[in-house]
Order: C-alpha cells, then structure tokens, then sequence
C-alpha cells in the first residue's frame, strides 16, 4: 500500500511529532511547523497523534495512489485536487487506486499536512523520522533526504473510509493580522524599558529570510544591555535579539544552544500560526506568561480528545 511521489515541490517532508530527548547531544527535535494543523489531520483520521504525516511547504507536490486509501488534509489552503477536481482542507477524503493527489499553489497560509489513515511507514532514527535535513536525519530513509519524484510513501492497508471535519468556527484563519502572546525569557530585564515598549507596540514584518530554522522579522530595532550572552539551550519560539536589533524567532529545526540575547518566547501553537505566514505578513506582540500558555494548551488537548463532528466510517 503507498503513494508515488510525481512531482516533489519545493519542499515536502516526511514529520511525526518530533524527535526528543537528544538535544542535549546537540540533535533538535524538528517536527511539524504548525502543530495544531498537524494534530488535527491525524485526529481527523483517528490516528495515533503521532503518526507520520507529509509537510507541504509551498505547494507543487503530487501523488499517485497505488492503492485505495482514506487521507485529512489540514493547515494551509494549498489548492489541493484529486483528479483535477479541488477539495478543501481540514477535512477527510476518500482516494481510490490510480487517483492523483496534486497541491497547487498556497490560497492561504503557507504549510498543508497530509495524513493517511494508520499513518506512512518510513524509517526511524533515534525514535522519530521527523526530518531534520541540517543534521541528516529522519525521512523515508532515516537521512534527512526532502521528498524526491519517485519516492513511494507506504502505508498500512485500512479499507475503511472515516468522514470527519473540522468546523469553521475552529480553522485559524491565516490572511488575519497575527497578534502573539510572548512569555519573558530569561534575558528579559536586560531589555531596558523603553526597548520592551517598542517592541510590543511595533508591528513588525516578516521578512525573506524565513525557514524552518528561524524567522527574521523587520521592524524597529530592540536593544539589550547585555554583549552576547554565554551560549545556552533554545526552545521553540524563543526570539532572539542579535546586534542589529531585529528579532529572530527560532523554529523547529533550530539550533539547540545560542549567544544571543533573547527578550521572551512564542508558545508552540503561536509559533505554528507563524509558521503559517510568508514574507510580508505582519505580526505583533503582547506579554503573555506560562500560565496563559498552559491555559490554551489545555483546551486545545481536551477539544483534541472529544474529536470531530460528523465522524462515521462505512
């Protein structure tokens, strides 16, 4: 049971949820981009949440089924069509032997997550094949490799057909302004009064150097009273304030440690509607804290577990 990859795209790579537990090694846990949309394919399925799915950055990617198959597709409106004929996202579909699955160009947002019921089956590397292409790592091979014309994505055989959406009400919506919530980080009172002020009430641009790794914003510039500071762990969506004052935010293939000063934190489901946006697209900033964070984690775990409307297999 599989996929034939026709045609690769920019960039489409094999993620589950992560591979944790080895940064101390200096390996980071890449992972999915936007992990509200990611979760939801694999709950639309009724998957396992961990189950390996295909990122779709950009578009430009198109599968031939081998074999009949019931697949979600969530995050970003990539202009998806089975056999020419445009289906929509955040929702289940039914996909026989010989069809072709093609995503076009982005309508919104910038990142689509394909699923397939019980999940693809590629190799594992130190417990994830979530692909890190930096460090070699993860893929259908376990070497990091991005998706390649000719690539056959197996999965196991599942016959059965589950019809599930998500409502309206609930899909993030990615042509709005973003407005996020930052925590404090460790540096921030070194960030005099007056550098904190701008930067929660400028509205800053995301720029063209943006990729998994880290988005650069452009905006007025943030000074910290520290030189650098002496190398230390980076989570996920930490913003960093290098020497030129620009905020960068930190991404899921970052590196594990870095000098730079940083003023706060992005929590995770913040940092995917991020991950969401292309150059161009502004975002803000307020201060949030860990227990706003938390707050909205759990809401969003407890609305993960009571599913989606509509459920019914055949």
């Amino acid at each position: 049971m599989s996929f034939e990859v026709v045609e690769p795209g920019m960039l489409a790579l094999i993620q589950d949820s992560g591979r944790y537990g080895y940064q101390h090694m200096g390996v980071t846990t890449g992972g999915p981009m936007d992990e509200f949309a990611f979760f939801w394919a694999n709950r639309l399925l009724d998957n396992d949440l961990n189950a390996p799915q295909v990122e779709i950055t950009f578009g430009r990617f198109s599968l031939l089924a081998q074999d009949d198959a019931c697949i979600a597709i969530t995050g970003g409106d990539l202009g998806a069509r089975i056999n020419d004929r445009e289906i929509s996202p955040w929702r289940t579909h039914r996909i026989s032997r010989g069809d072709r699955l093609d995503f076009t160009a982005p309508v919104s947002g910038l990142r689509a997550y394909l699923a397939v019921s019980g999940g693809f089956r590629p190799a594992m590397k130190l417990g994830s094949c979530a692909t890190v292409s930096r460090e070699g790592l993860g893929g259908l091979d376990g070497q990091g490799a991005k998706l390649a014309k000719g690539d056959k994505l197996a999965f196991e055989k599942n016959p059965a057909f589950v019809e599930a959406f998500l409502p309206g009400s609930e899909i993030p919506d990615y042509r709005q302004h973003l407005r996020l919530g930052v925590i404090p980080g460790y540096q921030y009172q070194s960030f005099p009064a007056v550098q904190r002020m701008k930067f929660f009430s400028c509205d800053y641009e995301i720029s063209q150097n943006i990729d998994r790794m880290g988005y650069r914003l452009k905006g007025d510039a943030i000074y910290s009273d520290l030189d650098g500071i002496v190398s230390e762990g980076i989570a996920y969506g930490a913003i960093q304030v290098p020497k030129d004052g620009q905020p960068i935010v930190l991404m899921k293939d970052r590196q594990t440690i870095g000098g730079y000063p940083k003023i706060g934190c992005l929590s995770a489901l913040d940092a995917g509607l991020m991950a969401q946006r292309g150059p161009g697209a502004s975002v803000s900033f307020y201060l949030s804290d860990v227990a706003e964070a938390e707050g909205r984690r759990m809401l969003f775990n407890q609305r993960l577990k009571t599913g989606a409307p509509d459920v019914r297999t055949d």
